[in-house]
């Protein structure tokens, strides 16, 4: 009883999730009220976890009305300031990486007794069309029953919205009164808003159902054949996924580590998964295996068309069941299979599918070497995806040797899902239904343009295009160049500027200049990823030009960090950092730097 009242001293009252999505760009709002009962000063938390691809936008604690902002600022400066301001005690950083999609904000602050303190923060990030599907993921975790608990999700999508689903890890049929949801052609309103009775596990105790992934599943129409074009404040965004198109057969081969350190419980989840995608493989894709430890095993010496005579010869074979790593030969050894490869589809994809838990340790090591041979043997004529198992995986030279090959890197966690974690990467590629695509608009009348030209385009994906448009156009045109299966295509589509603009008039239903944050989102996310496989001094240009867009538009990136100030006496600053998905994250503290 007396742990009770000292837990609920400290009363969150209010807590509102604010989310308004606006084709696809998400702009979240998360605020907490929260007051101490108590007759003595305590400490009050505010925990957030955010989407791992959103950058927090803004930060703020008001207590007994007094503001006490976050400020962003360039990482070394922020830095500095941190340290100068930090005078005793240990402060942790913010941000930290807690699981697959998400990341944690963390801020503690004393608060006098009886006084109120209302923390705010905001995100934004654009969500990503996978097999499908828009998911907009929100994790609901008070840790305590809320008088005022609200989650209101507005979506505004132009081209209109086809479909849309709500789904939850801790919806009860109580709770499921507590949600409403109204849709039209183009907008939809979610509101979850549980009475307190609704949150309780049960009517006698105080303990909280609200704890899990409260999320929201959308899809958009597709109409026009070249895509769709938004305008608005003399930015444009371009969403091109076309629909129900002949597949590219695949010829693909698997990589697979099978070093001591795969043994047991990995190796037995990537045979479930590699049994399952070899059953999913269509008769025309062309398909073989490589394993590799300090010595490299083919399975076949050439590739196999995916017959169910040769997958049956594949799922029983004993390459498929085993458990010094030379990633330099195992995967110079499958570019040479598929160099040497005859009678593949004149027209088909070939890519590589590279799944490792470890460091290189036999053969060729140095992991610099390793990246310009596989560069020089690929040379462009192949996709190379890398899949790294666990957190002691250098997931930096995987997506490095990914991003420089077409392909792109992905962290497979070492929980009970494994193979599922693998099935649904193999799901995502799985469809190429276009290849070398070009996105083209007019030079004298466009400036800033994000990624315009694109390798593959998988079925169910989306590509964006963003920039901004630079004089006075009534008309903006837009060609569209890229091999499909059965033939080459060009698609050109005009948007007339005027009427886009129209779409947006009515302000209830965006929020400020959201496609120039967009494009700026979007612009920062490439620079990033470019920087990665960049030479050093392209890498520098790349990082600073990502640095003034973090600082112009205030996103915490990787290079930025946040300062929040707190009142005197308490430690005076704590630093949020953005932490990177290539492995453990930093906690600062002003003793120094500590990993953890």
């Amino acid at each position: 009883k007396t742990q009770n009242l000292l837990r609920h001293a400290i009363e969150i009252y209010s807590l509102r999730v604010n989310c308004r999505v606006t084709s696809r760009f998400a702009h979240t709002v998360i605020t907490s009220k929260i007051i101490n009962r108590a007759n003595e000063s305590r400490e009050a938390t505010f925990e957030v976890e955010l989407p791992k691809t959103a950058f927090i936008t803004n930060f703020s604690m008001s207590i007994d009305g007094k503001l006490y902002p976050g400020i962003i600022k360039e990482k070394a400066s922020a830095q500095k300031e941190y340290d100068t301001a930090v005078s005793q005690g240990q402060s942790a950083g913010l941000v930290k990486i807690t699981g697959r999609k998400l990341e944690q904000f963390h801020v503690s602050v004393s608060i006098a007794a009886a006084s109120k303190v209302t923390f705010e923060l905001v995100y934004e990030e654009l969500l990503k069309r996978q097999l499908g599907l828009f998911e907009l993921l929100i994790k609901v975790r008070p840790q305590q029953l809320v008088k005022h608990f609200q989650i209101d999700v507005h979506i505004f999508e132009p081209q209109g919205i086809r479909f849309l689903e709500t789904d939850s890890t801790f919806m009860t049929n109580e709770l499921n009164e507590a949600l409403t949801k109204v849709q039209n052609e183009t907008k939809a309103h979610i509101l979850f808003k549980p009475t307190v009775d609704q949150q309780k596990v049960n009517p006698e105790l105080d303990e909280t159902l609200l704890n899990g992934d409260f999320l929201v599943r959308y899809d958009v129409k597709q109409v026009a054949a070249a895509g769709d074009i938004q305008i608005f404040n003399g930015y444009f965004v371009h969403y091109f996924a076309p629909q129900e198109m002949p597949v590219f057969p695949k010829n693909v081969i698997f990589v697979i580590d099978r070093s001591g350190s795969m043994a047991g419980r990995k190796i037995e989840q990537t045979r479930e998964a590699l049994l399952k995608i070899l059953q999913d493989l269509r008769p025309e894709d062309h398909f073989s295996c490589i394993t590799f430890n300090n010595k490299v095993v083919e399975w076949k010496s050439a590739l196999l068309q995916a017959t169910a005579e040769n997958v049956a010869s594949a799922v029983s074979d004993a390459c498929f069941l085993i458990a010094g790593t030379d990633i330099n030969h195992a995967l110079l050894t499958a570019v040479s299979v598929l160099d040497k490869a005859e009678r593949l589809p004149e027209r088909s994809v070939s890519m590589i599918i590279l799944l490792t838990d470890g460091q290189p340790t036999s053969g060729e090591s140095k992991v610099e070497v390793i990246q310009e041979n596989i560069e020089k043997a690929v040379n462009g004529k192949y996709a190379l995806f890398c899949l790294g198992f666990g957190f002691d995986v250098s997931y930096n030279f995987l997506e490095k040797m990914a991003l420089s090959n077409g392909g792109i890197a992905r962290r497979i966690y070492e929980n009970a899902d494994a193979a599922l974690q693998l099935q649904g990467f193999y799901q995502e590629v799985a469809t190429p239904i276009l290849m070398k695509i070009e996105m083209q608009y007019p030079d004298n009348a466009v400036e800033g343009l994000t990624k315009n030209n694109f390798k593959l385009f998988f079925e169910g994906s989306e590509i964006i295009v963003s920039g901004k448009i630079s004089n006075e156009l009534d008309l903006l045109p837009v060609e569209i160049k890229a091999q499909s299966h059965t033939s080459d295509l060009t698609l050109k589509e005009e948007a007339n500027v005027k009427e886009k603009e129209q779409v947006f008039q009515s302000r209830s239903y965006i929020f400020g200049n959201f496609i120039e944050r967009l494009w700026a989102y979007l612009t920062i996310q490439q620079l990033l990823e470019k920087s990665i496989s960049a030479q050093e001094e392209q890498q520098k240009a790349l990082e600073a030009r990502a640095l003034e867009l973090s600082l112009q538009y205030g996103f915490v990136t990787p290079l930025t960090s946040m300062v929040v100030t707190k009142p005197t006496g308490q430690q005076q600053a704590e630093l949020a950092n953005k932490p990177t998905e290539a492995g453990k994250w930093v906690l600062n503290s002003p003793l120094g730097m500590c990993g953890c």
